[in-house]
């Protein structure tokens, strides 16, 4: 399954990474630098871009503390002099390097240029939760970049106490995945304009489209649209044509439509005015109370009453 070997990947690159650094400590800075560069910048890779959540997302920081504590290690000892590299493996070290560098910056900026800001309230309450894809276009978020007006969409999972977002690395029953049934807030007051509530809810794993395609609720306010989708059948709180505050709860999360598991997708789109069909308005890059979130970072909800009076 994609899910293990991308897990073997991640862990196998780690791995190659600080084997890669206590290897370049056998011999002096000024001969091993580059291969250092290599080793930091592959790791820095992992670290940003590695499925550590499909284990916990606790082996991602334990990773980065025994990286950073061996890398303090490696440039602290004495080093033997040894002989140099061959000329092809150092332009070999140093190009990687770069290319994994490109690709780390890439995580913060995005491909996309200047995004405009949408600022919401966080949709849901308790726990921790997880950026699951999102980000400001590729690489970050190259599965959503494909999809018609989805550049800057992001998917959301719940961490359980170990860090993992399910009872196990890829659970067939939906009820172990700890976002499955939470509650779906307003991040918005606003008005309901689109609300679907019918299609069933898929086996993680599965991505088939129900009759209605996925369920979903949509809220306009004065300045854009907000989707909330991939819902649990049967959950819909709210009906098109409602009125609704911030913070109102509006369905549960499912795992409906296109989805591999439960998650609650959440993509916004400006009203420009053109007379377009919202997804095909620009979209807009979210920020959760007053914080940008990209892939893999985690979302702590501040502990606030969200409903407006």
């Amino acid at each position: 399954m994609l899910t293990y070997l991308i897990i073997g990947v991640t862990v196998f690159l780690a791995i190659w990474s600080l084997v890669i650094l206590l290897r370049g400590v056998r011999k002096p800075f000024r001969f091993s630098w580059h291969r250092i560069f290599f080793s930091a910048s592959l790791a820095t890779l992992m670290y940003l871009y590695g499925a550590w959540v499909y284990l916990s997302i606790h082996c991602k920081f334990i990773f980065g503390i025994i990286y950073l504590l061996t890398l303090v290690y490696s440039l602290l000892r004495k080093r033997p002099i040894r002989r140099r590299h061959d000329k092809w493996r150092i332009k070999l070290n140093i190009g990687f390097g770069i290319l994994f560098s490109i690709l780390c910056v890439l995580y913060f900026t995005g491909t996309t240029g200047f995004t405009e800001r949408i600022a919401l309230a966080f949709p849901l309450k308790t726990g921790k939760y997880f950026v699951l894809q999102g980000g400001k276009g590729l690489p970050a978020n190259m599965f959503h970049y494909s999809y018609r007006g989805a550049v800057y969409a992001i998917d959301i999972v719940k961490l359980n106490e170990y860090g993992n977002r399910a009872n196990s690395i890829f659970s067939k029953n939906l009820e172990d995945y700890e976002i499955y049934g939470d509650t779906i807030f307003s991040p918005c007051a606003g008005k309901v304009i689109g609300v679907k509530d019918d299609n069933f809810d898929n086996p993680p794993g599965i991505r088939k489209r129900g009759p209605t395609n996925l369920n979903a609720v949509i809220v306009e306010t004065d300045s854009c649209y907000v989707f909330l989708g991939h819902n649990r059948k049967g959950s819909a709180m709210v009906k098109e044509g409602d009125v609704v505050t911030l913070g109102q709860p509006l369905a549960l999360v499912g795992n409906s439509g296109f989805s591999l598991e439960p998650h609650l997708h959440i993509q916004v789109h400006k009203k420009s005015g053109t007379g377009l069909p919202w997804y095909r308005e620009p979209q807009l890059f979210i920020e959760f109370d007053g914080r940008a979130y990209l892939l893999f970072e985690v979302i702590r909800p501040k502990r606030i009453r969200m409903v407006e009076k």
